[in-house]
This record gives structure tokens, C-alpha cells and sequence, in this order.
């Protein structure tokens, strides 16, 4: 059995796609150590440089006394909500995400995935229809692979595809829910909500906005990007996340009170898991309403990823999207591993995205940009991976 598992990871080491463990330390602000160097961290999601800053944590953690030690900063709340693992925390943190939102009611989940594997199953059967975005995250998949629901998948982004569908299948079904991320997190590119929205009322479906990467960035509150668009509450169900913008673990679900008490009783990844840790809720709700007024970080990284978009385009390297999530496509898998490495000589910590992440042929670069990021760190980016792509390119075909 192990030589067949063996010669598998040899197959995929052969076509660049070998994945493993990177273990960093040292993270200091927007920089990192990784393999004995510091580095500029281009991968990482912490969108608002939250996750770095230690003055904040000290911030949080002053608060901590001999009183509020276990309820607050506990580590473990050994058990699930439903049996002794709920809190005064976890129905505070969801009521405060309930009034910002302006929303009926909200439920915790122990991360983004646990959220999308488990409410499609939990709220639709056999009789039912998933219409989801082709470039949907992985979770949202493997969620509609658990779920007893027919799925289709329509073009990314394309919404006559997307009505087509409904014209010809809508019908068939009791109840049809469309699913769709904010914001894309291989193309950092953007969903139209608005037509979304109007399409669910065209045909009477349910919508679902994952807002994953949106959250922290987008809206005058950084509720994400169904609040910049004005259609927060058009959306069903809205699901967020505190792993990246929020510097975290663990998401949220927006919904119905309906939907919420159906939830809690059959959705299996959240009645089958501990509860997340006290510290995390303390933490969770302490950031968010840090979040809400971080105005001036959102503007600062909405301009400098403009910057480098605009560089990169300038130095003739192939880019996509309008958000802080700017790709750089490589194409050949070898030939971005390749040039991670190079980049990380020169002091930027940048890994490749490869298939089955993108899709064939689509390897590239995900530079994420940060909000403790300045322009002076990133300036040098486009001309290095422009002068690299050509040494390399140039090496291979002679």
C-alpha cells in the first residue's frame, strides 16, 4: 500500500505539484522568518495585519485577570454547544454580529469549512437544486458533494449562464439556492451581488454569499462586500469568517431564526464538534468591533494593491482581479515553483498555486497584500518577478 501511495506523491513531485509543510516563526508585522530569513510575507491572509501586531495583542491580552482567566482566556471548552460547550461569550459575539449586520439571527461555526460542509446538507435534500459558481472555494464543493441536493455548476461570473440554468431547471425543484463567494480567492476578483440578487428574486431562490475575503475589507463597517453593494439584507444566508481579515479561527452564519434553530438541529458539523475555546470568542469579539472602525487600513490597502496591479500590468505580467488578492499567472507548474524559489532569495516569502487549487494550466503567484504593508516593501515586486520570468524563460529555450 505505501509503495502505491509512494509512487503517486513521486508523480506529483514530477509535475511541480508536490505540496508540503512550510513551518515559519519570528512574524513581526508584515515580515516573517521562514527556512533561517526574513522575509516579506506575500501569502499570508492576514488582510488587515492583525495577525502581527503585537501592541494589539498586548492590548488584549492586559485585559486578562484572575477573575475572568478561565471564562475569558480558557483554552479548551471540552465539549460541543449543544451539550456544556456554549457561553455567555459565543451568545454575546453572535449577538453583536446579529445588531452590525442587522440580521435576525447568526450562528457560530468552528471555521469557514465547517460552515460550508454543513448547512447546504442540513437545509436541502433530494428535491432541491444548488446552482454554484464554478470557481467556488473547495469547502463550498465538498458541501455540496455531502449534501443530498441536485448541483450544477454555471460559468464563473457568468450570469446569463447563470440564468439559463434557471429557466431551464428551476422549475423541477422545491427549493433552489444560488452560492457564490464575494470575492475569489485564487483570481481576487469580484461577484456582482446586485445581479445575484436579482436573479434570486426573478426566479424566487434562496442566495448564499460566502464572505470569506470580504469581511474586514469591503463596506463602511468591513462587513464585506454585500454591505459596499447595498444588498446586505437581500442576502439568505450570509457566511463569514474570522481566520483571515480578523486574524483568527472560526466563522458565522447569517440567517433566519428559522433557518438558525434548523441549523443547530441537523447541521452535523456543528453538532458533532467542540465548541471553539473561550480565549478564541473573547478574541473574536474584541477584533471585530476593532475592525468596524478600521477605515483608514481598508483605504491604504485598497490603494497599494492598485499600485501593484497597475506595476505589474506596466511590466507586461499577466494579472487579474481589483481587490488586494492580485495574481500573477505563470502558466507551467514547474515554472512558478521555480520562480517562488528565486523570489524567495530575494527576500519575498511568495509559494505557488497550482492545480487542482487553479485550474490547469493556470499556475500562478497569489500575492496577498496586507494593510501593515507600505508601498516601499512591495514597490520592487513587479520588476523582480519581470526579470526573473525573463532569465528563466529566456534559459529554457535556448
Amino acid at each position: 500500500m505505501d509503495k502505491q501511495y509512494g509512487e503517486s506523491l513521486e508523480k506529483l513531485a514530477q509535475k511541480g505539484r508536490l505540496r508540503e509543510l512550510k513551518p515559519l516563526s519570528g512574524r513581526n508585522g508584515c515580515r516573517v522568518e521562514y527556512n533561517g530569513s526574513e522575509m516579506l510575507n506575500l501569502t499570508s491572509n492576514d488582510y488587515l495585519g492583525l495577525a502581527g501586531d503585537r501592541l494589539l495583542h498586548r492590548e488584549f491580552y492586559d485585559l486578562l485577570s484572575s477573575e475572568n482567566m478561565v471564562d475569558n482566556y480558557g483554552l479548551g471548552s471540552a465539549s460541543s454547544r449543544l451539550l456544556t460547550g456554549d457561553s455567555a461569550n459565543a451568545q454575546r459575539l453572535e449577538q453583536t454580529l446579529c445588531s452590525q449586520y442587522n440580521k435576525e439571527s447568526c450562528i457560530l461555526y468552528n471555521s469557514g469549512y465547517h460552515a460550508n460542509i454543513g448547512v447546504l446538507p442540513a437545509l436541502l435534500g433530494k428535491n432541491d437544486l444548488i446552482l454554484s459558481d464554478k470557481l467556488n472555494h473547495a469547502s463550498i464543493m465538498d458541501g455540496m458533494r455531502l449534501c443530498k441536493a441536485k448541483f450544477k455548476r454555471y460559468r464563473h461570473c457568468d450570469y446569463a449562464h447563470l440564468k439559463s440554468l434557471l429557466h431551464e431547471y428551476r422549475s423541477g425543484y422545491q427549493r433552489v439556492i444560488i452560492v457564490s463567494e464575494s470575492i475569489f480567492s485564487m483570481d481576487g476578483d469580484v461577484a456582482d451581488i446586485t445581479r445575484l440578487v436579482e436573479l434570486k428574486k426573478e426566479f424566487n431562490c434562496q442566495l448564499y454569499i460566502d464572505e470569506a475575503h470580504g469581511i474586514g475589507l469591503y463596506g463602511q463597517n468591513g462587513l464585506g462586500m454585500a454591505e459596499q453593494l447595498g444588498q446586505l439584507q437581500e442576502v439568505d444566508i450570509v457566511m463569514g469568517t474570522f481566520g483571515k481579515a480578523l486574524a483568527s479561527i472560526g466563522a458565522f452564519v447569517l440567517c433566519s431564526e428559522i433557518i438558525k434553530k434548523y441549523l443547530i438541529n441537523h447541521s452535523r458539523s456543528l453538532i458533532f464538534t467542540t465548541a471553539l475555546p473561550p480565549v478564541v470568542l473573547f478574541w473574536n469579539h474584541y477584533i471585530f468591533k476593532k475592525m468596524i472602525v478600521m477605515h483608514g487600513q481598508r483605504k491604504h490597502l485598497h490603494d497599494i494593491s492598485l499600485r501593484l496591479r497597475n506595476s505589474l500590468t506596466e511590466k507586461a505580467l499577466k494579472t487579474a482581479g481589483t481587490t488586494n488578492i492580485v495574481p500573477v499567472m505563470i502558466g507551467d507548474d514547474s515554472l512558478a515553483v521555480s520562480l517562488a524559489e528565486k523570489m524567495q532569495k530575494k527576500g519575498y516569502l511568495i509559494f505557488p498555486v497550482r492545480p487542482p487549487a487553479v485550474p490547469e494550466g493556470t499556475a500562478r503567484f497569489r500575492l496577498s497584500l496586507t494593510a501593515d504593508m507600505e508601498w516601499r516593501d512591495i514597490k520592487g515586486v513587479a520588476k523582480d518577478i519581470s526579470t526573473l520570468f525573463k532569465t528563466v524563460t529566456r534559459a529554457k529555450t535556448r
